[in-house]
């Protein structure tokens, strides 16, 4: 598998450079950029203490017949499965883990892999992609591009380091039979609503009006309870500034004059994936985010690092925030 894996990174490698041999050249260490914090919402300390949970009240979500209660919610060896009928039966490593050190792969990739905004979206990704992710979080060649820590990529890091080679297989042989469907709505804007962090993005606080967006990419839940109770059928909305789809469609289909490569040759048309290389249309556009800043700040410097690098070389936080919009807009 990690065979096959080598031949489609070393022939995408000879796409890259017939597609810009001076760009890959040139592929060193990339200019500098600033992580920005907001793409980072991190649960404040206080509401991060320990909690003890509810364990008789029977919570719901629109849409489902299950319940749990709270305490069920949070259990990290169980996964939250509120549309079981949307997915096939999930291995016991996605569904419960191995207690004490690998967490269940469903509880923060949700049931049937389609993910939330502050993980990935595994469904459909092809299984041997999946594997090697896992093995650089493991190896450390892929890490978050937040300096302080982020309990989603740390959490990750964590599972890897503990996970058998067997758990991996057969977590990503399960993810990749899944079906993915959006669950972001991109729109853009020049204001979006004051809002507080809740679980990892942002939620809007009613009556507290709102504010300028600026040159930022913010991903909120429209329902904070449904969010904090791990609904994975609610649909997320992503404010991106004023023309980032259609910028980002430049950038991503012709490269922008030079300033990156066409994501369309390696990702393919519409950016739907190609081979062993992930889909990126309908994804979580802060996700996609903080993906091109870790391409850019080295912390992602595995083999699909080493690709990327020229990709992202000369990219400012504009230009990223932009094809993030693009390609979240997509329909998977």
């Amino acid at each position: 598998m990690r065979a096959s894996l080598q031949r489609t990174f070393s022939v995408l490698t000879l796409a890259v450079a017939s597609l810009s041999a001076n760009a890959v050249a040139s592929a060193g260490p990339t200019n500098a950029v600033s992580v920005p914090a907001w793409l980072y919402p991190l649960v404040p300390s206080a509401a991060a203490a320990t909690v003890v949970y509810d364990t008789k009240k029977r919570l719901h979500v629109p849409g489902s017949k299950v319940t749990f209660t709270e305490a069920q919610l949070n259990d990290l060896f169980s996964v939250p499965d509120w549309q079981p009928q949307s997915h096939a039966v999930m291995p016991e490593i996605v569904a419960h883990g191995r207690a004490p050190e690998v967490y269940a792969c469903g509880y923060c990739h949700t049931a049937g892999g389609q993910g939330r905004p502050e993980n990935a979206s595994l469904a459909g990704l092809p299984a041997p992609y999946i594997i090697q992710q896992v093995v650089d979080f493991k190896s450390g060649a892929r890490r978050s591009a937040w300096p302080g820590p982020y309990r989603p990529a740390d959490g990750m890091i964590h599972a890897a380091t503990y996970a058998t080679n067997q758990e991996v297989a057969e977590a990503a042989r399960y993810f990749s039979q899944q079906r993915l469907q959006s669950h972001v709505r991109v729109v853009d804007t020049a204001r979006v609503p004051r809002s507080r962090v809740v679980g990892w993005v942002y939620a809007a606080m009613p009556g507290k009006g709102d504010e300028p967006l600026g040159e930022r990419l913010l991903e909120f839940a429209p329902s904070a309870t449904r969010h904090e109770n791990r609904d994975d059928n609610m649909e997320y909305v992503a404010y991106v500034p004023l023309g980032s789809i259609n910028r980002g469609e430049i950038l991503a289909t012709t490269g922008g004059n030079g300033l990156t490569l066409p994501c369309t040759a390696c990702h393919g048309n519409q950016l739907q994936g190609m081979a062993l290389v992930p889909r990126l249309a309908g994804r979580s556009p802060t996700y996609l985010l903080r993906q091109l800043l870790a391409f850019k700040t080295g912390a992602r410097a595995g083999e699909a690092g080493v690709l990327m690098r020229p990709v992202v070389a000369k990219l400012e936080i504009s230009h990223m925030i932009d094809l993030a919009a693009y390609s979240g807009s997509l329909a998977p």
